[in-house]
This record gives C-alpha cells, structure tokens and sequence, in this order.
C-alpha cells in the first residue's frame, strides 16, 4: 500500500479570525480552547489531521501581534514564527465579515518576505456577510483567497485544491510481511517500547511546568515568565528519550474550584482533566517551598482516581535552605493524606537549571513498567492462599465468608477480581490486608490497584 502524503500546516493570523476553529475542525475534534475573547492561544500546538485523502500535521499558533519587547504579546509572536518556520505551508486567516484590517496588511506584507508559501484563507465566508471582506482579500498580494467557514466546515474542497501543490510526490508502495503466529514476551515488549508514553505534567499554577517541558526537550517549545496562569491550552510535544518515544503535555494551572471562576480558566481546567484521563503517567510538579498543598494533593487524588500513574517531582530545589526538613514534611503528608498509593517516587528537581531530569524521567519509566504489570493466575492464588492462612476471612453471623480465588482482569492500572460466596459482606479492612499484600509481595509501588469484588464459585473456569 503507498505511504499517504502529509503536510505540515501553520494556521497564522490576528487575534479572533478563527485559528483555532479551523484547527479543531481539520483535527477532527475539539482540541483547542475556542472563545470569543481575543489572545485565547498562546502557545503554537499541533494535532494529525485529515482532510480529503491529505495527512495533516496542523498547527495552531497565538494571533499575530505587532510587539518586539520582552511583553507576553512579543514572546507569543516569536513562538508563533517558530512555528512557520516549520511548516510546509501556512494558512494566513482572515475574517471577511470584519473585512481587512492595518494588521492584516501589516503581516501579510510580512509573511511574503518568508520563505514558507502561504495559502490566503478567509474565513466566515458564511451566507453573504463575508463577500465585502472577500473582495478586499486582493489588495494583501497573496494570490487568491480561499473562501471557507471554519465553524460550519464550508469551503474545505476549496482549501484541498489549494494544498495540493504543495503535497510532497507520491512514495512507492512497501510490501509489508506478515507476522508468523504469536508475539512471545520479548516481541510483546518491543511492540509496547515503540507505543509513545503519554506523560502529562500538571500542578498548580506558577510551578514551573512549561519550564520544566521546555527543560526536557531542550527548546522554548512553551512561553514561560512570571505571568501565573500563562498556558491555557494543553501543549502536546512527540519526544524520544533513550530511544523510547515520548508524548509530553503540559496542562493549564489548577486552582482550588472554588477560585476558578474565569470562563477560559474553566475551559483550561476541562481541558487538563481531559489530559490527565488520555496520560499513562502524570508528573505532579510541587513547589519546593509549598510543599503538597491542599490543592496539591486534590489533584493527585484526581490522579489516581483516574487509574494514572503518578510521579512527584519538586521543583527550584535548589532554592531550598532545610531539605531534610522539607523531605520529612513531604513523606508525612504523603503517608497520611495519599494511602490508598504507597512509594509513589518523589523527585526532586530544578527545571531551569536541567537538575536530575533524568532521573525524573527513569522514575516515569518505571511507574509506566508496573502499570502494564500483569501477574498469572496461578502465582496469584498461591499467593492468595498463604495470605488467607495468615489472616483468615472474619466471620459474619457466625459463619466464615469463603473467598474462592482471584485472578487479573486487566493492566493499565493493575486490576483484579476476588471471588467469594458473600462478596458484599467482606470488610473494608480485609480488602486493605489484601491490597497491602499485592503490594508488598508483587513489588507495586506508585500505581493505583483496582480490587474487584464478584460472587463465584469453587471452579474459576465455571
């Protein structure tokens, strides 16, 4: 079968023409933050899109400002022109309905000194409001402007034409042998060592995630500064770390609820919630002078719940005076506030000055590892067999409740089913016995087990 063409596509313009409309409507789903208030992207994402037969890779990018100081606005443009450089081809928005504006002029007069082509898109073409403004397109010298409506996906067999020329030429079919029979385990862990993992960053606003992305990748892939709340969409980067791909996110900040009543800031902690239920392992990122704040630990729990991997890393830890002390502070909440999850691997950091990132990243490795841990049934029964001669099941009206076996229903996370006559009557405090002893006995720490409870029978194959 050919190998399908793909172009990397940049969708520029002002602020509020419709980026990330367009962006979303190529990727096929709502990836990027859209609201009516102008500056809403800051940082440049991308996303695989589709359109017509063409494989996109589309990227978003911040509106286009005329600002060349050190201003939030000024490092927007910059990441922005990062992000042309990059692309095959750009696609400069335009709202017809507003018609053209100074800083359209401005800019077009500018990307046409660029060496990457660009494709001149008017959108809200919709109905007969945006043909004044389509008109008007001519005078930017860009050749002839593509009418389309983002928001009701009109137009898009127009914006086919227009990427065709730029679609790289066909590759010669690859004949591609089929695999003979099973993988075996060393085949099974190769195949999952080429899947990327999907490692999120989350923690509370001004902590130093986007630095700590930056830090890993070795570029200013997302705008950093003083400014808190500064990322409002989640920034997704492809990776490789030791030759193991990489998918890495960086998420919005995440308040308490109740201090979260900006519509964007809403829209940012939905969109963070939705990264951390897509991650295989998120990274917590502390700051080593408020250690595990209740904020801190609400989202861990947030973490877990969602059947994540966790991983802690305290960032500036350079900046602090007692670290023994911080430490012990750290271990104590752990242990009393967080035991449903034992050992989750603390680390600690400082993302500006690339301090330990390496051993942040093996921790993330491994918590990955015992998340996909998969334990035989028969191994787990003997198991099971010696924790109940241990401790035998309590009695309940006199009677002694009988577990009959266990076994593993799935990985990712880590989840297993005890079947016993009376299910609904085991007590909270024996599960824990048991759960404490998978733990212990099974080496894992820092993921979060799911315990099923199901009435069965004597036979577990009845």
């Amino acid at each position: 079968m050919a190998s399908p063409r793909r172009l990397t596509v940049a969708i520029i313009g002002r602020p509020n023409v419709g980026k990330s409309t367009l962006f979303n409507r190529l990727a096929g789903k709502k990836l990027a933050i859209v609201d009516d208030t102008p500056g809403v992207t800051r940082d440049w994402r991308s996303a695989d899109g589709y359109l017509a037969g063409i494989e996109l890779t589309v990227v978003d990018t911040a509106g286009l400002e005329e600002a060349f100081d050190d201003s939030l606005e000024a490092r927007m443009r910059r990441q922005t022109e990062r992000a042309i450089e990059r692309a095959d081809v750009g696609l400069f928005i335009v709202d017809a309905r507003a018609g053209i504006t100074p800083l359209d002029r401005h800019f077009a007069a500018w990307l046409r000194k660029g060496k990457t082509p660009i494709i001149l898109v008017a959108n809200k073409c919709e109905g007969n409001a945006g043909k004044p403004g389509l008109m008007e397109c001519y005078e930017l010298g860009l050749g002839d402007p593509v009418p389309l409506s983002a928001e009701h996906g009109e137009g898009m067999a127009d914006l086919v034409d227009a990427l065709t020329p730029y679609l790289p030429p066909d590759e010669p079919e690859e004949e591609v042998e089929e695999a003979e029979g099973p993988l075996d385990d060393e085949a099974a862990e190769a195949r999952d060592n080429a899947k990327p993992l999907q490692l999120a960053i989350v923690g509370r606003p001004n902590v130093g995630k986007s630095t700590l992305l930056n830090s890993l990748l070795g570029e200013e892939r997302v705008l950093t500064g003083p400014e808190a709340g500064m990322t409002r969409d989640a920034i997704a980067a492809e990776w490789t770390w030791r030759d193991r791909p990489v998918k890495l996110v960086d998420t919005a900040g995440l308040r308490r609820r109740a201090r979260v009543e900006d519509k964007l800031e809403k829209l940012a902690v939905a969109d963070t919630l939705r990264v951390v239920r897509m991650a295989h392992v998120v990274v917590l990122v502390l700051d080593a002078d408020a250690i595990l704040d209740k904020q801190d630990l609400t989202i861990a729990r947030q973490v877990i719940e969602e059947g994540r991997g966790l991983v802690i890393a305290v960032n500036k830890w350079d900046a602090v005076a007692n670290r023994a002390e911080a430490l012990q502070q750290l271990s104590d909440r752990l242990e009393t506030s967080l035991p449903q999850v034992r050992g989750i691997p603390t680390i600690t950091i400082s993302a500006l000055k690339q301090q330990k990132l390496d051993v942040l990243l093996d921790a993330a490795f491994e918590v990955y590892r015992l998340w996909n841990r998969r334990i035989p049934t028969a191994q787990l029964n003997r198991w099971l067999q010696g924790m109940l001669e241990s401790h035998p099941p309590p009695l309940v009206d006199g009677r002694r409740l009988k577990i009959r076996y266990m076994t593993q229903v799935k990985a990712r996370p880590p989840t297993f089913a005890l079947f016993s006559s009376r299910p609904v009557e085991i007590p909270e405090h024996y599960t824990r016995y048991l759960i404490n002893g998978l733990r212990e006995t099974f080496k894992l720490p820092a993921v979060p087990l799911r315990f099923l409870l199901r009435k069965g029978s004597d036979n577990p194959f009845d």
